[in-house]
């Protein structure tokens, strides 16, 4: 359990499928107060933005209809946020999914894995493009810091493309497919990995994303 001198607001997003309990334990356990909200407003008043990776794009989409340019403002002026697997693809404009557009934050689509056997379910490498100096530990972006050779869990059939691979922060290979496993602008990441299923590495990537709320 992290040592906070008082607990950083979270709001984690509930498109309305799948089971938020196992991300609520990960964030509380790096020193968060979470609360789970089906509204904008609600999730948009706090000091950081999750959003999970459950359910599809079509359904988040569905979730964010009407909310898009509140949401993409709130972040563009500052908001943390950290959007996981589908999370992250809500950051991007459209998605090969379904029709509807995400948030738009990051310029570019959601492509379908170009790999012989897909969904990808299991543990990955996660290479960070920004190395620390040696002898550190980790990499120099803050999301990834004390986290030398992380690997990850997935569960999915979809990766982003950014327009700029500028925002990629990080990188994953899945057969001979090289995706962007994590990206950044601004205060705003998104991770294409599962963290709160990604034992002790993934605690310590939430508990980093924490520590940037903190210091925002």
């Amino acid at each position: 359990m992290s040592k906070r001198p008082r607990p950083v607001e979270v709001a984690l997003f509930d498109y309305g499928a799948g089971n938020l309990h196992s991300l609520a334990k990960g964030l509380e356990a790096g020193g968060a107060r979470v609360t789970v909200t089906t509204r904008w407003a609600e999730a948009l008043a706090r000091e950081a933005l999750v959003l999970p990776g459950v359910g599809s794009f079509g359904a988040a989409v569905k979730a964010l209809a009407g909310a898009e340019a509140q949401v993409r403002e709130a972040l563009e002026a500052g908001l943390p946020c950290l959007g996981i697997c589908l999370g992250m693809q809500l950051l991007f404009e459209t998605s090969e999914e379904s029709d509807g557009a995400g948030i738009g934050l990051i310029p570019g689509q959601v492509r379908r894995i170009r790999a012989r056997t897909v969904p990808q379910m299991g543990w990955n490498d996660v290479e960070p493009v920004v190395e620390a100096e040696p002898g550190a530990g980790g990499s120099d972006e803050p999301l990834f810091r004390h986290l030398a050779g992380m690997t990850a869990y997935y569960a999915n059939s979809f990766v982003c493309e950014p327009v700029d691979e500028a925002h990629t922060i990080a990188w994953s290979t899945y057969g001979h497919d090289r995706f962007a496993a994590a990206v950044r602008r601004e205060r705003c990441w998104g991770v294409q990995f599962h963290p709160e299923k990604s034992s002790a590495p993934g605690l310590r990537l939430l508990e980093n994303f924490l520590d940037e709320v903190e210091r925002s």
